[in-house]
Formats: C-alpha cells, sequence, structure tokens
C-alpha cells in the first residue's frame, strides 16, 4: 500500500515536484550508496558533459543527463530548493510542458556555452580534461525567465520582500563577479550564464509572441507518443464510424462555441499577466489566481 501510494503521488505530482525526485534519486543512487558500501560506479564519467566537442561527440546525451547529476549535498540542496521556489511563480502561469522545456534547454544552452568557452579560450583550454554536472544552468534559466517575463513580482526570502529581477539581476551579477576574479568552478559559472541567457532571451521572445520553444515541445510530444500504450491501442482498435449530417452540424457547432470560449478565456489570462506585469503577482485577488491555475492546468 505504501509503494501504491507513494506511485500515485509521484503520477500526480506537478512537473517541479517530479523532478526534485528524480534528482534526489539520481543523487542517492550515485553518490550516497558508494559511499555506504564502498561501491565504485565508474560509469558516471559518461553521463557527465566533458568540455570539449569532441569528447561530447562520443556521449552527446551528456548534454541533458549531466543536468541530473551533482557533486555534493549542498549542491542539490541549493539547486532544488530554488528549482522549488520559482516553479511555482512559472507554473501559475504556463503549462508543465513549457516547464520542463524551460529546464531542459535551459540546462543544455548551459552546457553548449561550457564547451564553447573551453574550446575558444586559451586559458581555459590549459585547464581542459574536466567535466560539468548540475543543475544550476537549468535553474538559472528558470530564475532568469520569470524575472523577466514578470519582473515586479513580488517574493520573499526569510523575512526580507524582494522583487523577482532583483534576485535575478544579483545571482547573474554575482557569477559574472566571480567569472572575472577566476575561481575553482569557472566551468560552472560560465554554465549559469549560458542559462541566463537562455531564460532572458525565451522570456523576451515569448513577450513578442514567438516561442522558441515549440520545435522542442513537439520533439518531446513525438517522442512520448511512442511509448504511449494508449496510442498503440487506438491504433489498433481503429473502425470505421458512419456520422449522419445532423451529429456533423452539431459537432461543428461545438467547435465554434469552444472556439469563442477559448478565445475569451485568452482574453482574460493577457488582462492578467498585463497585471502582473505592472503590479506583481500578489495583487492578484484571490479569484484571479485561481483561474490562472485553472488555465495552466486546462492547457
Amino acid at each position: 500500500m505504501a509503494a501504491n501510494s507513494l506511485s500515485y503521488q509521484f503520477k500526480t505530482a506537478n512537473i517541479a515536484i517530479k523532478l526534485i525526485v528524480i534528482n534526489f534519486a539520481v543523487f542517492i543512487l550515485l553518490n550516497l550508496i558508494p559511499t555506504l558500501f564502498g561501491v565504485n560506479f565508474s560509469f558516471i564519467g559518461w553521463f557527465t558533459l566533458p568540455d570539449n566537442f569532441p569528447g561530447f561527440l562520443t556521449q552527446p546525451w551528456s548534454i541533458i543527463t549531466y543536468a541530473f547529476l551533482h557533486g555534493g549535498i549542498f549542491h542539490i540542496l541549493f539547486n532544488m530548493y530554488f528549482l522549488y521556489i520559482f516553479s511555482r511563480f512559472i507554473l501559475n502561469l504556463f503549462t508543465e510542458k513549457r516547464f520542463l522545456t524551460l529546464y531542459l534547454l535551459g540546462g543544455m544552452a548551459g552546457g553548449v556555452l561550457y564547451m564553447l568557452s573551453y574550446s575558444i579560450f586559451p586559458a581555459l583550454i590549459a585547464k581542459s580534461g574536466g567535466f560539468l554536472l548540475g543543475a544550476s544552468a537549468a535553474v538559472m534559466a528558470l530564475i532568469v525567465f520569470i524575472a523577466t517575463y514578470s519582473p515586479q513580482t513580488g517574493i520573499r526570502f526569510f523575512i526580507f520582500d524582494f522583487k523577482l529581477w532583483q534576485i535575478a539581476t544579483f545571482y547573474v551579477v554575482f557569477d559574472l563577479m566571480r567569472v572575472s576574479l577566476g575561481t575553482d568552478n569557472m566551468g560552472g559559472l560560465i554554465s549559469h550564464l549560458g542559462g541566463a541567457a537562455f531564460g532572458y532571451v525565451y522570456a523576451m521572445q515569448l513577450a513578442k509572441g514567438n516561442d522558441i520553444g515549440a520545435w522542442f515541445e513537439k520533439g518531446m510530444d513525438t517522442v512520448a507518443s511512442w511509448f504511449s500504450s494508449k496510442s498503440k491501442s487506438k491504433k489498433t482498435n481503429m473502425r470505421t464510424v458512419h456520422r449522419t449530417a445532423k451529429k456533423t452540424a452539431t459537432k461543428n457547432t461545438k467547435a465554434k462555441q469552444s472556439s469563442v470560449t477559448k478565445s475569451d478565456q485568452q482574453q482574460q489570462i493577457d488582462a492578467i499577466l498585463d497585471k502582473i506585469s505592472k503590479s506583481g503577482y500578489d495583487s492578484l485577488s484571490k479569484a484571479e489566481k485561481d483561474f490562472l491555475f485553472k488555465a495552466g492546468k486546462d492547457n
């Protein structure tokens, strides 16, 4: 019963909670178990991101898998804490699919900038031979994305109140300062900036009506369809259905009504988003917050 309950809770949890659970599960498997039982998992290197493109070509999957690996307990705790905090703002406005797209593409952008930097700059080339791991770039993409899209939204850390744009600006400037000083974690900081840059561009383009992550969402849908048992069963149980003209007319009428309803709903969403941009998320009424939450679930 306990196992079934945990399985049910995972299936019904939102995408942010699922990502947190997956990250901690991987951490426990690859970090704690070897420490406790003296096991050496030498294959981990195949899932970290190399600092050079030739190495990456031998393990292209690492551009995604590296973002689910962490080197220490504080590393994963901080990343998952900020993922959870900022996911609440994003999931109130956008679908879970867009959240996952932002997370994965943000991590990929950080990884690409990391490899580019180590291939171009002589000072970094001299220190090559390392690798990248951690969800920091993906989390930075989330932070900068929502801070750019809804900058005036308020957030409280302990007893202090901030705006989202202030939090994002602090972390980006802090990383830039550490890069300029030259730290041991130079590669990690560079990936942070790559994720932040992607989050900023994504939000700016989305505000203009351009969804630069749409292609990735379609790709995820395609891959998901390959493993969907429902899709397979529908194909094997297809049968011809004859509809009368009356039924077809009724269906067209319902489709038109649905289109009008969706148009009205989008207008409401746009008005609420404008209000958030001007006055922050906290300025919304409970009814408006509930409406956004329901609209996100429906989409």
